[in-house]
Order: structure tokens, then sequence, then C-alpha cells
């Protein structure tokens, strides 16, 4: 697909249906995250590919939420393979992609390569934060990462 900027993500297996903001990167030079104050609205990486292109497109989302509770990818963890992601895209397109697996990474050992890498083929990646939560730190100990491909032929 060419490239366009995402505007909505749908996973219906655990109830999301979300608009998307364009992120770009933080003070430390990571992924930047939504604004703590929309948790229901995931983040869509601007500086890598677009949910369909070819490549590795990253949507990022908080779990939860000091002041609201659970977040947009709260129960991002409960995806099986199969499962479907849509993004729906600015030129009125929609993207469907199969989930391929979810994992759980300490955030210091997350594997860069295997998470953002590129594939050769439309990939996308869904991230929230997982695992214990590190009061001193102010954060969660891991990440969990939703695998998804572009399903052929579902493209709309």
């Amino acid at each position: 697909m060419p490239r366009s900027q995402p505007t909505r993500v749908r996973i219906p297996r655990i109830g999301v249906d979300a608009p998307t903001v364009a992120l770009g990167l933080d003070r430390n030079q990571q992924i930047a995250v939504p604004p703590l104050n929309q948790p229901k609205t995931a983040g869509w990486y601007k500086l890598g590919p677009t949910p369909g292109e070819v490549g590795t497109a990253v949507v990022v989302g908080h779990v939860d939420s000091r002041v609201s509770g659970r977040a947009v990818f709260f129960r991002l963890g409960a995806l099986k393979p199969k499962d479907t992601i849509e993004v729906l895209r600015q030129d009125g397109k929609k993207a469907t992609f199969v989930v391929d697996g979810v994992a759980r990474y300490p955030k210091a050992k997350l594997p860069l390569n295997q998470v953002y890498g590129h594939t050769g083929t439309a990939q996308l990646r869904l991230i929230t934060c997982g695992g214990a939560y590190d009061k001193a730190a102010k954060s969660y100990k891991d990440n969990i990462v939703v695998f998804a491909t572009l399903a052929t032929g579902r493209t709309t």
C-alpha cells in the first residue's frame, strides 16, 4: 500500500476502537508515547512506515492511567495468533493485519531488531507496557509486543 497516515486502530477481539496520533522521538531518543491525558489514544511512529506500507509500522499505547484506569492497550496481551487488527488510513483505505504472536520482554532487553527490523513485507507492531510496576522508576518493567502481518488481499 502507498504511504498514508493511520487515523484509527480497531482490534475486535479486545474491544479497541481508538484514534491515532503521529509521534516522533522523546528527549531520550526513544519512541514517544501518546500524551498521558489521552489514555484511549494510540500513537503511530511517524518516522517509520505507515501501516500497510512495506516495512515495520509501529503503534504504541498506554496500558493504564492513574486518572482513568484501563487505557487503550490494557488487554493487548490477550491477543492470539490469527486475531485481526484493522488500521484505518487517511487515504480512506483499511489495512487488515493478522496477529503472528505476542511476546513480553524486559524493557532493558527488548530485541530491537526483531521488534523494529525491516522484514521486506508489511508488518505491524503494537507495543504497550506490561509486567510488574516499578514504583521507584514510575514505569512498568516489561513491554508487551504484538507481531502482525498484513493480510494478503485484505486491504480495502
